[in-house]
C-alpha cells in the first residue's frame, strides 16, 4: 500500500535525537494509530512501550533488538517486530530511511 486514506496526521512533527529521526502520527478511524517519518544517518536506540512492526518503505538499515546479539538488515518493503516494554538499535548509513511504524 503507498498510501494511506481517511485518516487524520497530527501536524506537529515528533522530533528525536537532534532531528536525525522525525516523524507524524496518522490516527486512523478504528481508533489505531501509526507513524510515518524518516531516519537520517546515525546509530540510535529507540524504548517501546507497546510492541511496534517497523515497515520499511525505502532505504535499508541494520537493527538490533534488545538482547540480540547480531545485527540484522532491512530494505524496502521489509519488516522487523519490536516486543513491547524493549528496545532497539537501529542503523542507517547513506541514504534516509524511510518507515511505517505500526504500534500495538
Amino acid at each position: 500500500m503507498s498510501q494511506f486514506d481517511q485518516v487524520s496526521v497530527v501536524k506537529k512533527a515528533n522530533v528525536y535525537f537532534d532531528g536525525k529521526c522525525v516523524s507524524h502520527t496518522v490516527q486512523f478511524a478504528d481508533g489505531t494509530r501509526k507513524s510515518v517519518g524518516v531516519i537520517l544517518p546515525a546509530t540510535l536506540t529507540f524504548n517501546t512501550g507497546s510492541p511496534e512492526i517497523m515497515e520499511t518503505v525505502a532505504g535499508t538499515c541494520k537493527v538490533k533488538l534488545a538482547g540480540e546479539n547480531e545485527w540484522k538488515n532491512y530494505g524496502a518493503g521489509e519488516s522487523f517486530n519490536v516486543p513491547g516494554n524493549s528496545s532497539f538499535e537501529i542503523q542507517v548509513e547513506g541514504e534516509p530511511y524511510h518507515y511505517v511504524c505500526h504500534f500495538g
